[in-house]
């Protein structure tokens, strides 16, 4: 317990007299705080959108502190129906759409006068006409704002109707853009994401000589992009959810229809569903909370960047997951022999693939069992080897004041360093430390 205690006193410090902060409590709170709370309460409780345009500026500009965000962008205009005028306002994120969508196919058609929205004559719009016995009966029907701009005057095949605010702020939040028009208590939802992505790339750590050289990016639609690409099929199914209380992290779960088991997609959503954090980052934050228990060294789900390799396991009836943000993507369940096998097995001869499985395993046990078995043959079965050998290992070891349990560690320990050299120093140095590293560091086991 000392020792726990020095540790947290080194990482943790206690000050001798540290600043004490009092959260005001029900009794002793301030009226002015009451009322404060109060009102930020009926703010986080509005879920519908208001009719007013002014009110659901002030609510807007609340919610999104548009006195101090820079790059939340909230563009009042008066928009032309049948020769009438409306007010309007847009709301976006700066950076995240497309400002030449946003003029061209939203601004210009709703603001400038043209033959759609200059209609003369009456509100009603005539749907047929027919004449009989020189009667002329004609069906109208009346104007609606809400339906001639969804139909008229908005030229965008994403366009949705909202009627509460969580759905607008969550596709604003996305790089979407909001439509909000004076006596409507909806708003128009406009998918005109315009923000910079990374270019598909190929695979840098499941490398293949034969084989598609594409590897997952960051965003999400491109990923499902290419494994729809792979995957000609309508049975493929991708729905989204939403991971994090603030994040709102957009996941994607991947599985063809007839193929994969009904009880495994169940339980896939289930666990994805139940996930009750603030933020999800990667894919591997989200493997690690999804897994049956994340005790275990052995993994227990496929983290691929390889669309062709998920496209082969949906194909077997898996469930692929993919998330925002990440290159990789998380197939499940795995097994044992999924870990040892290799994409490039599926473009070679059988025989060849088998014959690399069977490496793979026996490398895979060289790995696991040599330092251990070399512990035990030189320390207490020396008869195991022979005699010559014996004797330089002794000789080797005269001058070493280790034990050969504690020397094998610090090889361990060296071959980590030198790993994590090589990944985490800058890229002009790391391979001159990992050489240096290697040509000073010669242990008397090897």
């Amino acid at each position: 317990m000392k020792f726990m205690d020095i540790l947290k006193n080194v990482f943790y410090p206690v000050e001798d007299d540290p600043h004490k902060f009092i959260l005001p409590t029900e009794d002793n709170s301030i009226t002015n705080d009451e009322n404060a709370s109060n009102n930020y309460d009926q703010i986080d409780n509005v879920k519908e959108i208001f009719p007013s345009i002014d009110v659901n500026i002030e609510y807007i500009k609340t919610k999104y502190n548009l006195l101090i965000n820079s790059d939340v962008i909230l563009r009042e205009f008066t928009l032309s129906a049948r020769n009438r005028q409306y007010r309007a306002f847009l709301l976006f994120i700066d950076g995240m759409i497309s400002i030449d969508l946003v003029n061209n196919y939203i601004l210009k058609p709703l603001m400038l006068k043209n033959q759609s929205n200059s209609f003369e004559g009456s509100q009603n719009q005539v749907v047929s006409e027919a004449v009989t016995n020189n009667i002329t009966v004609r069906k109208v029907k009346k104007f609606d704002l809400k339906d001639y701009i969804y139909n008229n005057l908005v030229p965008q095949n994403n366009l949705k109707i909202r009627h509460e605010f969580k759905d607008i702020f969550s596709s604003i939040n996305s790089g979407a853009c909001a439509l909000f028009i004076d006596t409507l208590n909806i708003a128009f939802d406009i998918d005109i994401k315009g923000f910079q992505t990374r270019s598909i790339s190929k695979p840098e750590n499941e490398v293949v000589i034969r084989g598609p050289q594409e590897a997952f990016v960051e965003n999400i639609r491109t990923n499902t992009t290419l494994i729809r690409r792979i995957i000609n099929n309508e049975n493929l199914i991708i729905e989204n959810i939403k991971i994090g209380r603030i994040s709102q992290t957009n996941c994607a779960i991947c599985y063809i229809k007839n193929i994969t088991n009904n009880d495994l997609v169940a339980e896939a959503k289930y666990r994805l569903n139940n996930i009750d954090i603030d933020y999800l980052i990667s894919s591997g934050q989200l493997e690690q909370l999804i897994e049956d228990n994340s005790k275990y060294s052995i993994p227990q789900i496929i983290s691929t960047e390889r669309p062709d390799k998920a496209g082969r396991y949906l194909l077997e009836g898996r469930i692929a997951i993919i998330v925002n943000g990440s290159p990789y993507a998380l197939v499940l369940p795995a097994t044992f022999i999924d870990f040892l096998d290799s994409p490039e097995d599926k473009n070679i001869k059988f025989q060849f693939a088998n014959l690399l499985k069977v490496v793979r395993v026996f490398s895979f046990l060289i790995t696991l069992l040599l330092p251990g078995i070399y512990v035990a043959i030189t320390s207490f079965h020396q008869e195991f080897i022979p005699t010559e050998l014996l004797f330089a290992i002794v000789a080797s070891r005269a001058s070493v004041p280790f034990s050969i349990i504690f020397e094998i560690i610090i090889m361990e320990l060296s071959f980590e360093l030198i790993r994590e050299a090589s990944l985490r120093v800058p890229t002009p140095i790391g391979p001159t430390i990992g050489v240096i590293r290697r040509i000073n560091y010669r242990p008397s086991c090897c």
